[in-house]
């Protein structure tokens, strides 16, 4: 009888396959674990490190395919949501600088679009507190524009997913600029009702200019968004009439994009 050989072993090739990605956490994130969780899902290996260490040198981007600023409260949103913790990323320079050239997904959610915006990694505004004058916490709509041409939203149509912020409102430079930002692609997700209508509040749960709920730069490959994709990955996370783990596409586009 001749011998029965193992089996070869499989683990290293999936390992080399599974792109890594960098979770950066500051004093006040919240939404990290939830974010890990949705890019291991997807496909990655992830890295949750805390935003002194980069600044320390101990951990390098270059270590990663792919970057996420997850939501939260960074630095307890003084002087203004997001903006302690750009000004903090700003201090890493030019690694920052070449991760995003180099064409490397970047997704900043929430607390992470507004220090995106800050940054001037995202352009075209700001945002601005919610026009109701209060903290919005429910499921919302959002339709991709007929121009997004984002691969981080690749076969995305219409998703829910929910929003929980108190400073969502997209205010754009000027009048002209929102327009640009349609025309070019880069205003990639506007909010919308169940059957991918526009409307005013709370189809609009924040007042955003052109209802604006996403924004990428002009590549593509850096997402900005208010609504949180990593709180509907998994079955039974959205309330009834509402998909299942929609927003598990936009990590697993992120992943499919730092495979190159």
């Amino acid at each position: 009888m001749s011998a029965v050989l193992p089996r070869p072993r499989t683990t290293a090739p999936r390992e080399r396959n599974r792109p890594r990605a960098l979770v950066i956490r500051a004093p006040g994130t919240n939404c990290d674990r939830e974010t890990t969780l949705a890019l291991e899902l997807a496909g990655a290996r992830v890295e949750s490190v805390h935003l002194e260490r980069l600044l320390a040198g101990s951990r390098g981007l270059h270590d990663f395919a792919l970057v996420v600023l997850p939501g939260g409260f960074s630095f307890g949103d003084h002087l203004g949501a997001g903006a302690l913790w750009a000004h903090q990323l700003q201090a890493l320079g030019d690694p920052l600088t070449r991760f995003v050239a180099s064409g490397r997904p970047v997704l900043g959610i929430c607390n992470g679009f507004q220090a995106l915006l800050r940054l001037g990694l995202l352009e075209g505004g700001a945002l601005a507190p919610n026009a109701s004058g209060h903290f919005e916490c429910r499921w919302i709509w959002m339709q991709r524009t007929a121009t997004a041409h984002s691969p981080l939203l690749a076969d995305i149509d219409r998703i829910a997913m929910p929003i929980g912020h108190g400073e969502g409102r997209f205010v754009a430079k000027d009048a002209a600029t929102l327009r640009a930002m349609h025309v070019q692609g880069q205003a990639a997700l506007v909010y919308c009702d169940a059957d991918g209508n526009p409307g005013g509040y709370p189809v609009n749960p924040n007042g955003s200019q052109g209802a604006v709920a996403a924004v990428t730069n002009r590549a593509g490959n850096v997402l900005g968004m208010m609504p949180h994709p990593e709180r509907n990955v998994t079955s039974g996370q959205a309330p009834a009439g509402r998909p299942d783990g929609a927003g598990l596409a936009i990590f697993s586009n992120a992943v499919r994009l730092a495979r190159g």
